[in-house]
Order: C-alpha cells, then structure tokens, then sequence
C-alpha cells in the first residue's frame, strides 16, 4: 500500500503540462523537462536494499538542493552535450527538404595521431566511443563566448580539444593538449559561463582524470586527478557531464557520482556518492546521466540501472538489466509519466546470450516490458568483442513518434548488427535491418516538411546509411571513413562526425 499511495503521488506530480522550449535555429521535436519544475519527492523503492552506498557532504555550507530545475539545454542554441540534454534523446532534429538519398563530403580535418604504446593498445587519433562533437557560437549569438561562426568542439583520441568552424572545417583557435585520450564526449556549460568539462579516457601520462577548460582564458583552469577514496580504481571519465541548476554531475569508472558547485573556470566538490551490490564489486560507470526533473539515471557494467536523488545523491530505485551496460539510457515522457530506455551488452553472460532491451518507469523502476534480442561474443586474434547494445537509443519523432530505435550488435555472424525499430507502447520489434558492420554510434534524426522521419546512421566499418524511420528502407549505404565508434551531430541537413584513424567529417544529406 506504502509503494501504491507513493507511485499515485509520483504520477500527480508529473503531470505538469511538459513543453520544451524552441530554439530559433535547430528545431525540438520531443516532449522534454516540465516547465513547471516542482521537484520530486525524497523517496526510495525496496529495490535499493540490494545496494551498500556511501554519501560523503564536503561543502556543508552551501545546501545540496538544486535552486532551478529547469533544462538550460533546450533554450541554448547548438549540441552542448551528449546526446543534446538531459533527456540524452538528441532532441534537436535535423531537416531535410525531400526524401534523402544522397550524400556529400563537405569537408575532413585530420587531426594528430598518437602512437604511443600502452597496454590498451595504440589509440591514434580521430573519435572513439562516444566521441560525439559539440556545435555552438550560432550566429546571433552575442554572449561573447564564440562569434560570429559556428564553431565545432571535439575531443580526440590523440589526447586534443579541436576547435574548428563549422562552414569550412578549418581550426578557429589553437589546439589544447589534455595529454591524454579522450574517448568520451566533452560538454559545455550551457549558461555559456566558457567553461568546457573534459574527461581523460586511458591514462598515458600522468596526472589522469577530469578538468575544466577556461575558453576565455582558452586554458585548462581546473583538474580533478585519481580519487583515493573510490570504490573502484580505475578513474577514467568516459562519461558527459551534466549541468542542472547551480550544479555539475559528472559520474567516472571508479564508480562514484560527483556532485560540483559550478564556478567560473573552476568547480567546488560538494558531495560523493559511491556505491556497489552487496557481494558484488564496485562497478564502473561509463553511460551518461539522465535527468528528470531532481532524478538522476545511469547504468553500469555491472548491468545496474541506478535512479538517485540530484539533491542528496541518495538512490531511489535500482533495476538489474543482467549485464554489462555502457550506453546511456535515454528518457521519454509520455502521457505526462517519464519513461526509461536502455539495453544491455553481453559480456559477462556466456558467449550466447541476449541484450535486454527494457522500457522502465523512472519514477519507480518498474518494468514496463523487455524485449530480449538475440546476440553473441566474437572471438579474433586473442580479444573478445562483446555483443549488444553500446549505442544509445534514439526515440522516433514525426511520423515514428510511437517507436524508438537503435542499433546493436549481434555478432550473427561475427561482426554484424543490426538496426532496430521498437514499438514504445508494446516492446514489439517492428523491422530489423541488418547493416554492413555492428555499430557502436549512436543514430541521429531528421524530418521533412511532411513530418516524415529519416536517420543517419554509422558503423565500425566506416559505412553510413539513410533509412526512411517509418518503413526501414534503407535509401544509402556508403562507405566513408574507417570506424565510425564516435556518434555525430546533425544540423539541418548536415551531419559532423569523426573516424577513428585521423578524420572528422561534415557530410551533407541531399
């Protein structure tokens, strides 16, 4: 009855007649955070007594609760963050004036290669997982922060920060030298305050972990090295930060959530929260946070998805989604209730197992259904590739409102994946296609004036495709790059993405 009278509560408290912001050069298409942020209430579910969690206050002057919950995302023009915002549901779509079915290459920078030897390997240049880039300084844009041009930011495996206009690919101010790789996607503060929070993904050289780069000062300003006290030593930062409120949540493979005060050049630790499943080890985060309202979401590679309180950093709820998990879930709203999408590798499951694709309440946990997809571990050369999602979903808008996609990797035969429509309401597969490669990027949308939904899609083999959302049909297969790990960015009818080798490219979709 406890858990009813609360689920009852947590449903009034969502409907609050959500809208997103229009922004006046890339178009929203979804739903997104309520206008009318009351925050949600201090509660947890039975599900968290399966977890040992340690929460540790270092500022005890400034209080933890966040004074504005409102999304700064949607009201800002550009892709400041993975995936666009705290929904991670890339909600800024791209145009296109008819059915594409073609496309060009605009421009390719080629960035640094670094050939240094590590045990993880010779990492090189170009994007890795997730490696998306950033878009910002739109024209118009008068807060001195990048103008007059659009300008793309990019973090690169060669341990770099790219800075390269938008129109012509050439660079718009020096390289910064992180020393070491970036793997994951850099994120800038949407207050636009110039500061750009950068994680290290291999540590080749020390110091290793996080820092803020200053880009008035167009320095890093701010480090944040190992942290002793995790539960979890490796400290790598693969993860996007997030910005809510007067706070910065940045989530690292050692396992521990960061709370930071956001000034500026510079971050405060305000709190910690580290955690594990009793006799289990500490697991590692690489998925980007998603945000609802004063609720947080992530899953780890011990197959956890974990929901916590942004005020206090106290669990809410827990579910076990079986494995390995490093794509970040993405949040819909539907009907005024916020939904939870996400699936999981397989990796720690035999060499034949299943991604667990589930739709969960992200008020309570509770499962809505789950669609179990077939898939397998490839074996070549000493090294197992493991199958399964690493791409995160991509909600359908338009004509596909009611579906939601993604591609995973099956590994039937080695190597292959698929890419995937679902069914929102139901679970149900509704058409599978198969692609030249198993993909890890994750696919970005479009419409065109009839509201028809398109996609763009890469994969590790350097293919891209246009498929038509509502039917499948693919339109495009082009090989393009060498392995597209990193997930792109769309702006009306161009995409920016980066190769792993050398390459970033701006392609244009006709």
């Amino acid at each position: 009855m406890k858990n009813l009278a609360l689920l009852l509560m947590l449903t009034l408290l969502s409907f609050c007649g959500s809208q997103r912001e229009k922004t006046s050069d890339v178009s929203s298409a979804n739903n997104g955070t309520c206008t009318a942020t009351s925050p949600l209430p201090d509660t947890s579910f039975s599900s968290i007594e399966a977890l040992i969690y340690e929460i540790n206050i270092i500022d005890t002057i400034n209080s933890g609760v966040i004074a504005d919950l409102r999304n700064f995302y949607d009201s800002v023009p550009g892709v400041l963050t993975f995936r666009g915002g705290p929904f991670r549901d890339y909600p800024k779509y791209g145009k296109v004036s008819s059915r594409p079915d073609s496309i060009a290459i605009d421009w390719i920078f080629k960035t640094a290669v670094d050939t240094t030897k590590t045990p993880y390997g010779i990492w090189g240049g170009g994007t890795g997982w997730t490696g998306q880039p950033l878009l910002t300084g739109l024209p118009g844009d008068t807060t001195g922060i990048i103008a007059p041009k659009r300008e793309i930011i990019v973090g690169s495996l060669a341990g770099e920060v790219y800075f390269l206009d938008y129109s012509t690919g050439q660079p718009t101010r020096n390289t910064i030298d992180v020393i070491n790789v970036i793997k994951g996607t850099p994120s800038l503060d949407p207050t636009l305050n110039n500061n750009l929070y950068v994680g290290q993904g291999v540590e080749i050289n020390p110091p290793f972990g996080a820092m803020v780069i200053d880009l008035n000062k167009h320095a890093i300003t701010h480090f944040v090295p190992k942290d002793p006290k995790a539960w979890r030593g490796w400290g790598a930062y693969d993860s996007s930060p997030i910005r809510v409120g007067q706070f910065l949540f940045r989530l690292s493979e050692n396992g521990t959530v960061y709370k930071y005060l956001v000034e500026q050049g510079s971050l405060n630790l305000h709190s910690t929260m580290k955690y594990r499943v009793k006799g289990k080890k500490a697991p590692g985060i690489e998925s980007s946070p998603a945000i609802y309202r004063n609720y947080g979401y992530f899953t780890d590679n011990s197959g956890n998805v974990i929901c916590f309180n942004l005020n206090n950093l106290k669990p809410v709820w827990r579910y076990d989604n079986h494995d390995d998990s490093d794509a970040t879930p993405v949040l819909c709203e539907e009907e005024g209730i916020p939904y939870l999408y996400t699936s999981c590798e397989v990796d720690k499951q035999d060499s034949i197992g299943f991604s667990y694709f589930i739709k969960l309440n992200a008020l309570t946990g509770e499962k809505v259904w789950e669609n179990k997809i077939a898939c397998k571990k490839a074996y070549s050369q000493g090294k197992w590739s493991d199958g399964g999602m690493f791409s995160t979903p991509l909600p359908g808008i338009g004509d596909c409102s009611d579906y939601i996609f993604a591609s995973i990797i099956t590994h039937i035969p080695a190597y292959k994946g698929i890419f995937i429509a679902i069914d929102k309401n139901t679970g149900e597969t509704l058409y599978s296609i198969d692609l030249k490669r198993y993909a890890w990027s994750s696919p970005v949308p479009m419409l065109d004036p009839e509201g028809k939904m398109y996609i763009f899609a890469a994969d590790c083999w350097g293919y891209v495709y246009l498929i038509e959302g509502g039917t499948g049909e693919v339109l495009l297969t082009q090989k393009v790059g060498i392995n597209f790990e990193g997930s792109p960015i769309i702006v009306d009818n161009s995409v920016i993405i980066g190769s792993r080798g050398d390459e970033i490219y701006k392609i244009s979709i006709h």
